[in-house]
Order: C-alpha cells, then sequence, then structure tokens
C-alpha cells in the first residue's frame, strides 16, 4: 500500500512540476526578462510587481481623482487619465507600465503614433485582450490581418455618408424626447438636472434606434445588460490575472454567464428575423444590422472561400455598435455643453446659427452642413 502511494505522489510530482515551472516563468520569471530586455534598449517604467503589475495602482488613482473636484479648465487629462499622467511626469512620454504579466509601452509622442498608426506592415500588433474583456466585447476591435481586413469591407458599406443620411431621422427622434423631456422639467419652475445620465440615455437611444430600427426596445434591453455586463468586468479586473478565477463560481461570475447567453439569444433572433425578412424580399435595411446583412449577403454571394462572417461574428459586431458608440458619444456630449457653459459668448453664437439656419424646421442633412460654427 506504501509503495502505491509513494508511486501516486510520484506521478503526481511529475506531472504538476511542469506546469508549475511554466506558471512561474510566466508569472515572474518572463516579466523580469522582459523589463530588462525594455530597460536596455532605454525605456524607463515601473518595476514588475508580482503577478498584478500596476494594475492595483490604476483602480487607485482613479478612485482618488474622482474623489477631488473638477477643475473648469481644459488640462482634463490629470483627471480622465491619472495612473498615465503620472507615469508620463516621472518617466517620459515613452514609458513602460504592467497590465498584469505583461508590459506595455505607451507612446504619447504625436509623431511616433502617427507612424505606427500608418504602419502597413504588421509589425506593430493590437494588444491581446484578455478572457475577461473578450466577455465585454469582441469583434473588428481585436481582429488583425486577414480577418481584420473582410470584417472591416464588410461592415464599412453601413458607414458611408449616404446610408448615414438615412439614419437622420433617428437621430432627430431620439434628440427630441429628451428635450420635450427636460422642457417639462423646468415648465412651472427651474430646476438642476445632471445631464450625464440623460446623454448616456440619449446615445443607448439613438445606437438602438440606428442599429435595430425594429427591435427598438430589444436593441435598449441588450444596452441594459451592455452596461451592467462592463460594470461586472471593471469589478472584476483586479482579479483577471489570478489563475482560474473565471472559473469560480461566484455570484458576479454566475451573472456575466447570464448576460452573455440572454445578450447573444436577444440578438441571433433579431437577426434571424431580419434575414427571413431580407431573403423574402422584403428589404429592411436601413439600420446597421440590416446595412451589416446586406454587406455579408453581397460578399457570400461571391462564392469565394472563407467569404462573408459567420452569426457569431455578427452578433459580436452590433455588440460593438454599443460599446463603441454610447460611452464615447455621450462624454463628447457632456464636455461640448461644459465648454459651452464656460464660452458662453460662444453658446450664443452657437443658437443663433441653428436659428438663422433652420428657423423653427426640423434638422435636415443639408442643412446641417451649412453650421460652420457648430462643426
Amino acid at each position: 500500500m506504501r509503495e502505491i502511494l509513494l508511486a501516486l505522489v510520484f506521478v503526481a510530482a511529475v506531472l504538476l512540476i511542469p506546469w508549475a515551472w511554466k506558471a512561474f516563468s510566466w508569472i515572474w520569471l518572463k516579466p523580469k526578462k522582459l523589463e530588462k530586455c525594455l530597460r536596455e534598449q532605454g525605456l524607463k517604467g515601473s518595476s514588475y510587481k508580482f503577478l498584478f503589475g500596476d494594475i492595483k495602482e490604476m483602480i487607485d488613482s482613479v478612485k482618488a481623482a474622482r474623489t477631488k473636484p473638477m477643475d473648469h479648465s481644459h488640462q482634463i487629462v490629470p483627471r480622465v487619465m491619472p495612473f498615465l499622467h503620472d507615469k508620463v511626469q516621472k518617466y517620459g512620454k515613452t514609458h513602460f507600465t504592467w497590465f498584469g504579466p505583461n508590459p506595455r509601452v505607451n507612446i504619447t509622442d504625436p509623431d511616433m503614433i502617427r507612424d505606427i498608426l500608418s504602419n502597413k506592415f504588421g509589425h506593430f500588433e493590437k494588444v491581446g485582450s484578455t478572457s475577461l474583456e473578450r466577455k465585454l466585447v469582441t469583434g473588428l476591435v481585436g481582429y488583425e490581418g486577414e480577418k481584420w481586413a473582410k470584417h472591416r469591407r464588410i461592415i464599412n458599406p453601413a458607414f458611408h455618408l449616404e446610408k448615414l443620411k438615412m439614419m437622420l431621422p433617428a437621430f432627430h427622434t431620439s434628440c427630441h424626447e429628451m428635450v420635450e423631456k427636460w422642457q417639462k422639467l423646468v415648465a412651472n419652475e427651474s430646476c438642476e438636472l445632471d445631464v450625464w445620465p440623460e446623454l448616456q440615455n440619449l446615445a443607448a437611444d439613438v445606437i438602438s434606434r440606428t442599429a435595430f430600427s425594429s427591435s427598438f426596445e430589444e436593441g435598449r434591453r441588450i444596452f441594459q445588460l451592455q452596461s451592467e455586463m462592463a460594470t461586472h468586468v471593471m469589478q472584476s479586473s483586479q482579479f483577471m490575472f489570478v489563475p482560474g478565477y473565471r472559473f469560480l463560481p461566484t455570484k458576479k461570475n454566475r451573472r456575466m454567464k447570464e448576460i452573455i447567453q440572454e445578450m447573444r439569444s436577444l440578438l441571433r433572433n433579431m437577426i434571424l428575423r431580419r434575414e427571413k425578412v431580407m431573403k423574402a424580399g422584403r428589404l429592411q435595411n436601413n439600420d446597421l444590422l440590416g446595412l451589416l446583412l446586406e454587406s455579408n449577403f453581397k460578399e457570400m454571394s461571391g462564392n469565394t472561400r472563407n467569404a462573408g462572417i459567420t452569426m457569431d461574428e455578427v452578433i459580436d459586431e452590433c455588440k460593438l455598435f454599443y460599446l463603441a458608440g454610447q460611452e464615447t458619444s455621450a462624454t463628447l456630449l457632456v464636455w461640448t455643453m461644459i465648454c459651452l457653459s464656460m464660452h458662453q459668448d460662444w453658446q450664443e453664437k452657437a443658437r443663433e446659427e441653428v436659428s438663422q439656419v433652420f428657423g423653427s424646421q426640423s434638422p435636415d442633412f443639408e442643412g446641417l452642413n451649412h453650421l460652420n460654427i457648430i462643426y
């Protein structure tokens, strides 16, 4: 019996030692070797911290920055990117930091950034996403090479100017509903309004209408789920490099799994219904989903190998519409309103220009081209 136990222990040790060495190399030896190489190339940066790198410092710097009142100025970097701002001050415009056991070279020099973005040879690869980040978003933003080119080719027609013109009524409807709501709030007396959640909802409504016009309510539900998922991902980010954490049956992990399943189910049903309508000849291609499917059908009809994208890839691109469009648009609108309140002379000029171009008429695309001050 003793011999059997010893044999089992020996076999377990033989199996575990390579795994343990691989894990140790991943979380310590490789990062320290990369840090040495980066410093030998003349780059400065923070020292590697076991497993988590600079993640805790990143989170703490954001929390600290948001506890302080924001200055009414254009010096926004210390507020919105406090960790990067601190490292630039400490190590220079080109430096490295640690995202878990992976180093990231941060480049803030405009000329170098231009060279990287205009590179045609594939030397600069995209930063690989973690399994936790992939729960939130995949799609075009994470692809490389031929797969990126194919998805870009299929998606691009949906964003042609003539196609965007068709979406102007959806923009107008969402904006009109929000302004009407604000007018009712101040009908009898003045009040203070936090415009940030209002403009977040506006951006979500616009995307829901322009992406899924005939399934507007389902689109709103997808946005709610996506927002909840983003919150869970942010809260779990400090544990993303803990081996096996994503497989633990925690309440948060279970909820994220439920959200993914519900979102994919909603999007799959919407896509199947739209495909059925389009194949029957009743075209519905005046929104992003319709334009994406139309472009994909054309790509697949070419009879070339690996033409078109799969159902799951269409779902991923639809999720990306939300994540890429909602937060960025809402943030831009809020900052625009802040700038106009800081420079009220320009606010008055912009208001006068809109009145002169449109009067009491609804905005149209041709009229927008005459708004020189606003643009």
